[in-house]
């Protein structure tokens, strides 16, 4: 199945992620049904697509978008005819598994189930799916219609069309999909994403620094430099015989233990989760929650303006 092939697509949950990959479909010409078990989150959904448009200065589309979303409750209406179904529910193993045996049994035989999972691998997901060629993790970025990358993740049993089909819509969209070579457990991102934070965490907890602290080195220098070059670029830059030195004397001293961030754990056990409950790292306010979210966003748009540019 070609990009073309993927007339219809349908996204399973209605949450942070799910209304957001729908937005970004729909944008892109693609009829989109989107379900919930919730009405009450659809109807959130569709409340915050169009602020979302809104935020993006593209309030004026929002008419014609609205023609191609549709707003369900019922599985079986929202998947049947769908050529592309992105499940982005709760991330919970056992649920998806449910789920995308349901989807099995609703779907064309010939659609392709697509998980927007950051966590959880595609040949664990198709653990006794009956069309196992057909499954694969598509692991979009929040926000999805803002960051361009998507990570495409085939199993074992994953078809090459089921993977080029996903890819080429993608590009057709004007996403980064980055297709990995083989399942690896978090992906690329988040295991960036988590070896940097294991290591802001234990500068914090030895006292060499605060969290204010780490976060300004990051903003002010590796931050926009990562945007602009990848690591390898930047070794490149630097020099491999210098990275080589600097590596001998100091990867001895980079943490390296396979468990939580203490800073972390402890955290969590106070029931400090972060913007969601008002404390994490930082204490929050509902002014200084939305002043980041205006930050990160600039920050997000400009860069793929730029990427656009280039």
């Amino acid at each position: 199945m070609s990009s073309r092939g993927i007339r219809k697509v349908a996204v399973v949950g209605a949450g942070l992620m799910g209304h957001g990959i729908a937005q970004e479909f729909a944008e892109h010409g693609r009829p989109v049904s989107l379900n919930d078990l919730s009405r009450q989150k659809l109807e959130q959904a569709r409340s915050n697509i169009r602020r979302n448009l809104e935020t993006l200065s593209r309030g004026g589309r929002w008419d014609r978008i609205a023609e191609r979303l549709t707003f369900t409750e019922d599985l079986r209406a929202a998947v049947q005819d769908a050529d592309l179904v992105i499940e982005a529910i709760t991330e919970d193993l056992d649920a998806k598994r449910r789920l995308f045996s349901d989807l099995e049994r609703l779907c064309k035989a010939d659609a392709i189930l697509a998980s927007n999972t950051s966590t959880f691998m595609p040949s664990q997901l198709a653990e006794g799916a009956e069309r196992p060629g057909r499954m694969l993790v598509a692991h979009f970025f929040n926000p999805p219609y803002v960051v361009p990358l998507v990570e495409v993740v085939a199993g074992p049993a994953t078809s090459e069309e089921s993977v080029d089909a996903v890819r080429d819509i993608l590009v057709e969209m004007g996403k980064n999909p980055v297709t990995l070579s083989k399942e690896l457990p978090g992906f690329i991102a988040n295991r960036l994403q988590a070896a940097l934070l294991r290591e802001c965490f234990a500068i914090v907890e030895s006292g060499a620094a605060s969290a204010q602290d780490v976060d300004e080195v990051v903003r002010s220098s590796i931050g926009p430099r990562l945007g602009a070059a990848g690591p390898f670029e930047v070794l490149d830059t630097a020099g491999l015989d210098v990275w080589r030195a600097i590596s001998e004397h100091l990867m001895p001293e980079i943490e390296s233990s396979g468990e939580i961030p203490p800073g972390l754990a402890r955290l969590v056990e106070q029931g400090n989760y972060g913007l969601k409950t008002g404390r994490g790292v930082y204490e929050w306010t509902d002014e200084s929650a939305a002043d980041l979210h205006r930050r990160i966003s600039r920050a997000l748009r400009a860069g793929r303006r730029n990427s656009l540019d280039e």
